[in-house]
């Protein structure tokens, strides 16, 4: 015959180890939540930095007047959209991209179209030390990019697929929070400057 003391004692190990294991799983994606805001934050200022360098780039006065213009215009729209959030006391809450894939992708463009392997080899040998200085900080500030948007994309796919399990949607763990979404844009090194 089982003992009732022993029904209950086992009957509140298991609440508390279904308790821990909510708690646990709550607070692991509590902070694969704040690890997405985060690389949202450096996305968004690696971008600033690519289009504040493609900037001076572009009025170093070094390039032609069409590529000059056609760089600076971009990165003037790149800086002029701002990644998207609602006013709230937490400055990374359900911030999102809002829409700037197309701006980000022009930008590529136009430096891949301002910046072909050729132009970028004719600077090189004609220019300063100056001239290289400012084509490897827009270099690495493209390198720069392609890293941030990887890092919040991985985080993004540890995020859904932690609330993609049964536990997480059964118990209701995700809260009110958001389903992050990737980010998608063309950040390709032009050819000339991806060595």
């Amino acid at each position: 015959m089982v003992d009732v003391l022993q029904i209950a004692t086992f009957a509140v190990i298991l609440l508390i180890a279904v308790a821990w294991y909510l708690s646990y799983s709550a607070a692991r994606l509590d902070r694969l939540h704040a690890k997405v805001e985060g690389a949202m934050s450096a996305l968004d200022a690696q971008l600033i930095r690519r289009a504040e360098a493609a900037l001076e780039l572009a009025n170093s006065g070094v390039l032609d007047p069409a590529s000059a213009l056609l760089i600076a215009d971009a990165a003037t729209e790149s800086l002029e959209r701002t990644t998207e959030q609602p006013v709230t006391d937490d400055l990374l809450d359900g911030q999102h991209f809002g829409g700037r894939e197309g701006v980000e992708s022009d930008l590529t463009a136009a430096l891949s179209a301002a910046l072909p392997d050729a132009v970028v080899q004719d600077l090189r040998a004609r220019h300063d030390d100056l001239v290289a200085d400012e084509l490897d900080r827009v270099a690495a500030s493209v390198l720069r990019v392609q890293l941030a948007r990887r890092f919040h994309n991985d985080a993004v796919r540890d995020v859904r697929r932690v609330r993609a399990k049964r536990t997480v949607r059964w118990f209701g763990l995700a809260g009110y929070a958001a389903l992050p979404e990737p980010v998608v844009f063309d950040d390709a090194a032009p050819p000339g400057l991806g060595r």
